[in-house]
C-alpha cells in the first residue's frame, strides 16, 4: 500500500461490468490509492462499512439493486460522512444526474470518463475526509393511484413522457397531467426533486434501462 492510500484509506469501485471495473480500479492505483473492486450492491454496502473506506464509487446500474438504492441505504443508516460518486454510461440524462445528486451523492461521473478527471474528482472528497452532514429527508408519502404509482416508477427508470403513454397506452397529455398531480402531491417542482423523493420515500426501485 502506499503512502497516500495509508494515509487517505481506500476507495471502493462498485460495478457490475469486470472491464469497467478495473479500468476505474487501475487509473486509482496509479494514482495512489487503494482500490478495492466490488460488483454487486451487497458487496458495496458491505465494503462500505470498513472503517478504512474513504470514498465509495458506484455504477448506477448493478447486478443485484441500483447505486441509488446502494446510496439511499447508506445515507439512512448513518453513512452521512462517507463521500459516495455515482458512475453511469446509460443514466445519462440531466434528470438522472441531479437526481442523483438529490440522494445525497457527492459527484456524478459519466463514462467514457478521462482517467485524470476522474482521478482529480477522486481526491478532492478523499482528501476532506468527508464534511457531510446528516439529511433530513423526511418520512410522509403521499397516497398516490395506481397509474401515479405507474407512471412513477417510469420516471424512475428514465422513460420520457412520450414513451410512457405508448407504454401505458394513454396520451402524452394524460401523462403529463398525472406528472402535474404527482409534482403537486409531493410538493416538488421539478421531475428530478420527485424522481428523488419517491427513492427517498422508498417508492420507486429504481429499474435499469
Amino acid at each position: 500500500m502506499s503512502a497516500l492510500a495509508e494515509r487517505v484509506g481506500s476507495v471502493v469501485v462498485a460495478d457490475g461490468d469486470e472491464e469497467e471495473r478495473h479500468a476505474i480500479a487501475t487509473a486509482l492505483r496509479r494514482a495512489g490509492y487503494d482500490a478495492i473492486e466490488v460488483a454487486t450492491g451487497a458487496e458495496a454496502l458491505a465494503a462500505a462499512n470498513r472503517s478504512d473506506v474513504a470514498l465509495l464509487m458506484l455504477e448506477v446500474s448493478l447486478p443485484d439493486t441500483t447505486g441509488y438504492q446502494v446510496c439511499h441505504a447508506l445515507r439512512e443508516n448513518g453513512g452521512s460522512e462517507l463521500p459516495i460518486f455515482f458512475l453511469s454510461g446509460t443514466r445519462t440524462e440531466p434528470m438522472d444526474r441531479v437526481a442523483g445528486l438529490l440522494l445525497g451523492a457527492d459527484d456524478f461521473i459519466v463514462k467514457p470518463f478521462d482517467a485524470d478527471e476522474l482521478v482529480t474528482r477522486a481526491g478532492r472528497f478523499v482528501a476532506r475526509g468527508g464534511t457531510r452532514r446528516p439529511r433530513d429527508g423526511g418520512t410522509d408519502s403521499p397516497h398516490l393511484t395506481r397509474r401515479e404509482t405507474q407512471i412513477l416508477a417510469m420516471l424512475a427508470a428514465g422513460h420520457r413522457q412520450k414513451e410512457i403513454a405508448r407504454e401505458l397506452s394513454i396520451s402524452p397529455k394524460t401523462v403529463a397531467t398525472h406528472v402535474q398531480n404527482l409534482l403537486g402531491k409531493f410538493g416538488v417542482n421539478s421531475r428530478a426533486v420527485l424522481v428523488a423523493r419517491a427513492y427517498l420515500l422508498g417508492l420507486v426501485e429504481g429499474g435499469v434501462r
